[in-house]
């Protein structure tokens, strides 16, 4: 954390306080160190299949989750580590997940693209592009139907604006008027492939329009970006005004996977490094601590922390032991 970020400086924002900035900062780092060591497992072999990292957009998730109350929904696609963490998993569970051992949030089971957690309401990861957003719409249909006031956010990629079920999610939530957020997390190459030679229209919010709901674009490399428009389309959400589309503009400093490490068959070595000036980490701890609401050793003492707690999710996710046989007939749905 050391390296000074080179945007321009903005002010603090009203309403961001000295314990409002530790806890968005915290929460970025947090995902930042999580995936990090992740990547470290990966590397020795202790993850097996697939591993998307977040990194790089950590703001989407932490400024969005900042708005939410804990009952409040959060679903996902992949890539979606960061979301979990965001909405309040143990990391410790998450990361013995991760590992394949039982005692991580679905039993070792689900792995790096099925991470779930009712306890904090996160409805999991879902490794089909786009098969989540109907569940997503289906959960806000539930709320509405049983009184409720609780809002979902569905966090997508740009690589499931194609898919069918974008707008069939889309036209039903707006037709019945349904308490969701659908939040796309625009990165720019879904797997590999450019929105422009993917998209007929690349302001993917614009297809907010089409189904008369309310959509923008935001910035997501600025959590307080995030925060401010999340904010503003749950509060719509919970009073009965129905969906919004908000497209968070991000980038992934990683490749797609652990398998493109890189991502250097598509994108350069410049455009990544240029893209990295905008890190949302760097760039709001320099815009707090100009604003006098965090000192260095407020950042020190968080990173600390935060690499304790990482550090202590390995050693819990290494201890843990591997499913047995028998997990293998728990936890299925059978009908009758």
């Amino acid at each position: 954390m050391a390296q000074k970020a080179s945007a321009t400086q903005k002010t603090a924002a009203p309403g961001l306080d000295a314990a409002l900035a530790r806890t968005l900062l915290r929460g970025m780092v947090l995902i930042r160190r999580f995936e990090e060591k992740a990547a470290e497992a990966y590397a020795l072999g202790k993850i097996g299949g697939f591993l998307h990292l977040y990194i790089g957009e950590e703001a989407v998730a932490v400024g969005a989750t900042s708005t939410l109350r804990r009952e409040d929904y959060a679903i996902a696609a992949y890539r979606e580590h960061g979301h979990c963490l965001a909405k309040g998993a143990d990391p410790r569970r998450a990361m013995a997940e991760l590992f394949g051992r039982i005692d991580g949030l679905c039993k070792g089971k689900g792995g790096s693209m099925h991470l779930f957690d009712r306890t904090v309401n996160f409805l999991g990861g879902h490794a089909i592009v786009g098969a989540h957003l109907p569940l997503a719409t289906g959960v806000a249909f539930a709320i509405k139907y049983q009184g409720g006031d609780q809002v979902v956010v569905c966090y997508f990629g740009d690589g499931a604006v194609p898919q069918g079920e974008f707008h069939e999610a889309m036209n039903l939530a707006a037709l019945w008027k349904l308490p969701v957020v659908f939040l796309c997390e625009n990165n720019r190459y879904a797997m590999g492939t450019s929105v422009e030679r993917a998209l007929a229209e690349t302001d993917i919010w614009k297809f907010g329009r089409a189904y008369n709901m309310a959509c923008e674009p935001v910035d997501g490399m600025d959590v307080l970006a995030v925060r401010e428009a999340v904010g503003r389309m749950v509060a719509r959400a919970r009073a009965g005004e129905g969906p919004a589309l908000l497209e968070a503009r991000t980038y992934r400093f990683r490749g797609h996977s652990m398998r493109d490490p890189a991502g250097a068959v598509y994108r350069t070595k410049d455009e990544v490094e240029k893209e990295k000036q905008r890190d949302p980490i760097l760039l709001f701890r320099d815009r707090v601590q100009a604003a006098r609401l965090l000192t260095e050793e407020d950042v020190r003492r968080i990173e600390k922390d935060v690499n304790d707690l990482v550090d202590d999710a390995v050693a819990f996710a290494d201890g843990s032991p591997e499913p047995p046989l028998s997990e293998l007939l728990t936890d299925i749905f059978k009908e009758g």
